[in-house]
């Protein structure tokens, strides 16, 4: 990754080493936390995107999440601070996480004679991102392993049930439709080379061909049956699909440690699923992989 600027140990069950990066992109450097796990080479490189509703969030305050995830999955993870709103709206963030995936490819064919796997991910707002970022991949016939989704909202008009069956959980769909206004831009804006650049996926009238994809949810999160949507609409298309709706548990999980289950202490949490799933995924006994 660009230009590392610091490196400390960090304080999660295993030292993960993290930096400051700088990723290169046509809109000038944007930062970056690089979090690599204990062993000596990673498994592959993950592009995060954190949440707040493209309004909030940063690098920083996902540190500790992003750092058990590099070390659950073995992959190395690029945390990217995104542009956020009302700096810019729509498609810069996007735009950001392409930048920070070209990076990550960079890094990954340094292996003389193996290129290693390359996947994108985020958590809510992040995980729309994500899941756009995987579509302009597609498009671009560039390789990607992997999207993990975690509870991304997808519906700018918040219709599904779900946001109506929890009216008073977080986010609730007044709130969640006005940050959806915040973010987008009016039309379908496309980058320089002609690809789309989608808000949401539910914008692609084609799915087929998108990276495979995990996808997890809560069982009380008002984005739930938005999950479960994209997840049906991807099988659908053909994409092969993970999904996993966790029991008594709301929005924002990927930032709440786990409580120890019989599944192990690992996938008892949602990030430590989602690291869990990514590193078996991309094992060189999975299939595809």
């Amino acid at each position: 990754m660009a230009t590392p600027t610091h490196s400390a140990a960090g304080k999660s069950r295993a030292q993960v080493r993290w930096e400051h990066a700088s990723i290169p992109s046509p809109s000038g450097p944007v930062p970056a936390r690089v979090y690599r796990p204990p062993a000596s080479a990673p498994r592959g490189w993950l592009v995060w995107a954190h949440g707040g509703s493209w309004r909030a969030g940063s690098a920083q305050d996902w540190h500790v999440p992003t750092a058990e995830l590099a070390r659950i999955s073995g992959f190395a993870v690029a945390s990217v601070d995104y542009r956020l709103v009302p700096e810019v709206r729509h498609p810069a963030m996007v735009e950001d996480v392409l930048a920070a995936l070209a990076c990550a490819r960079e890094q990954a064919g340094e292996r003389a004679g193996e290129s290693l796997p390359v996947a994108v991910g985020g958590d809510s707002a992040g995980a729309t991102l994500a899941a756009c970022a995987a579509l302009a991949c597609r498009d671009r016939a560039l390789p990607l392993a992997a999207q993990l989704l975690a509870y991304p909202p997808l519906d700018p008009g918040c219709t599904a049930a779900s946001y109506h069956r929890f009216p008073d959980m977080f986010p609730t769909a007044s709130y969640l439709i006005a940050a959806w206004q915040d973010y987008r831009d009016p039309g379908r804006p496309a980058a320089a080379d002609g690809t789309p650049l989608y808000s949401t996926p539910l914008e692609a009238a084609d799915l087929r061909g998108v990276a495979r994809a995990v996808l997890a949810t809560g069982d009380l999160d008002p984005v739930g049956d938005d999950v479960h949507r994209y997840a049906r609409l991807l099988h659908a298309a053909g994409v092969e699909v993970t999904l996993r709706e966790f029991g008594q548990t709301g929005h924002g999980a990927f930032l709440q440690p786990g409580r120890a289950t019989s599944g192990g202490p690992e996938t008892a949490s949602l990030r430590g699923w989602l690291g869990v799933a990514l590193r078996l995924l991309t094992s060189p006994a999975a299939p595809g992989a």
